[in-house]
């Protein structure tokens, strides 16, 4: 394995998962870009919400608290959008994504809305 790529393990009886964080990033993005009301995921410099963490795809942080993914979106959504209604969709569709294809428990899908798109 490459050694700068940080991987999600999960120990299973007859060995170890791992899947890289950039996997579960780009699958929580494709998830939410499917969203109808998503206008985007932010970019540029938004790593002082977390903590100076950086940030494994753009608008994307993923990372293990324990047993369960836990994953922070910043997106931007459509003008005219409900954006908490929007919001929630992004967190139940990335939720059910993310179980459904690494396996993982997801704790926490956090939804950041950092600006409104106007295409």
């Amino acid at each position: 394995m490459a050694e700068n790529r940080e991987y999600m393990v999960r120990h299973e009886d007859l060995g170890d998962i791992q899947i890289a964080e950039e996997v579960v990033a780009n699958l929580a993005t494709a998830t939410a870009m499917e969203v109808d009301g998503v206008g985007g995921l932010m970019t540029g410099n938004v790593s002082d919400v977390l903590g100076g963490k950086k940030l494994t795809a753009k608008g994307v942080r993923v990372e293990m608290e324990g047993d369960s993914l836990m994953v922070n979106l910043f997106l931007m959504i459509r003008y005219g959008c409900g954006i908490s209604e929007v919001a929630g969709k992004v967190q139940h569709a990335v939720h059910a994504t993310l179980e459904s294809t690494t396996g993982f428990r997801v704790g926490a899908v956090n939804v950041h809305v950092g600006g409104i798109s106007f295409n």
